[in-house]
């Protein structure tokens, strides 16, 4: 098994790389004389790079499939700001070869840690119902198995190995402050809420080497496949109270905000509405920044145009190393006020 020597963090324009990297997308196109080319999208553990196959375009699309390792021959360069290899050789790699690790992109946090995090505030629930909920979740070892490995989404924020655990605690720590900001806000609910909102992506993608889409995920989503999960383990508790259960099922129906974005309903609750606002304010913070650390252009303050947010993104000048170390994460939540109100 050999170690990996070359990582996308460390190609500069001009090198010329000799490695293994994983083909997470791949396809065929042509140039505007009609000529095929090969589009390739590389990925490592620290991020992505385009790849392009200029010459014999088509025998080299029959040799690997989107998945694969593959160990390249290329030159780096410059392509509108952004870099890119242009591929000259290519052959498949086993997976025996390498160190699987090294392939593919796992959240900066350290797993066990964080998924400890979101079962303490598990503990602090103090409603009954809802902590009986989510005990009968994260006691299930497969849910927690799953929920600790899942990413948060295939190509906008969080997409990584534990990018799902690692949104739900940042929207937890957010909720857990602005239901002390908020009179009236339910705490409880708000909690149980952000730990439930998105458990149906624990099913909706398939993550074992790339990130696509399952089935279920294509055809139902994780908003109606979440709702179903809690609907399935109230049946397992009884006397749930109707109101409660009523309060948290629109809570995850409506945490996309609005319709065009696949929430059935639109937030018609005060947790609702909270909730809504900080998953979204989370994820896309979290596209901020990960755009920011992938940005290449040393030599400007701006990030290459952004199609989704529709924009280019300001660095600035002393941004932090995507490896420098982090600060110590907040202290521990404290017990809320008897009720679960501030």
């Amino acid at each position: 098994m050999k170690s990996k020597s070359v990582y996308v963090k460390d190609i500069n324009s001009g090198d010329r790389v000799n490695e293994v990297f994983l083909a997470a997308e791949k396809n065929l196109a042509y140039s505007q004389k009609g000529a095929p080319y090969l589009n390739v999208r590389l990925r490592d553990r620290t991020g992505d790079v385009d790849g392009k196959i200029w010459e014999n375009a088509l025998a080299w699309d029959k040799a690997f499939k989107k998945g694969d390792l593959i160990r390249i021959q290329a030159r780096a360069l410059n392509f509108k700001n952004t870099l890119q290899l242009s591929i000259g050789e290519l052959r498949k790699v086993e997976d025996g070869e390498v160190e699987l690790a090294d392939y593919f992109p796992v959240a900066r946090g350290d797993l066990a840690e964080m998924f400890a995090a979101v079962l303490a505030y598990v503990g602090q629930v103090k409603t009954p119902c809802l902590a009986a909920l989510l005990r009968a979740f994260f006691e299930d070892e497969k849910i927690a198995s799953l929920f600790r490995r899942a990413p948060a989404a295939k190509g906008f924020h969080h997409v990584y190995i534990g990018g799902l655990l690692e949104h739900t605690l940042s929207v937890v720590r957010l909720l857990d402050l602005a239901a002390g900001h908020y009179p009236g806000a339910d705490r409880d609910l708000l909690i149980a809420g952000g730990i439930l909102h998105d458990i149906g992506k624990i099913y909706e993608f398939s993550y074992e080497r790339i990130v696509e889409y399952s089935d279920p995920g294509r055809l139902i989503g994780h908003i109606v496949m979440g709702v179903e999960m809690v609907d399935q383990r109230i049946a397992t508790l009884p006397d749930f109270p109707e109101q409660i259960a009523m309060e948290l099922r629109h809570l995850i129906l409506s945490h996309h905000g609005v319709l065009e974005y696949g929430s059935p309903k639109r937030p018609k609750t005060l947790e609702a509405l909270i909730v809504h606002y900080m998953d979204d304010l989370d994820a896309k913070a979290n596209a901020f920044q990960e755009y920011i650390r992938d940005a290449r252009d040393e030599e400007s303050d701006w990030t290459p145009y952004h199609r989704l947010f529709d924009r280019y993104i300001y660095k600035g000048r002393t941004r932090p190393d995507a490896d420098d170390p982090k600060p110590d994460p907040p202290p521990a939540p404290k017990p809320p006020p008897e009720g679960g109100e501030p």
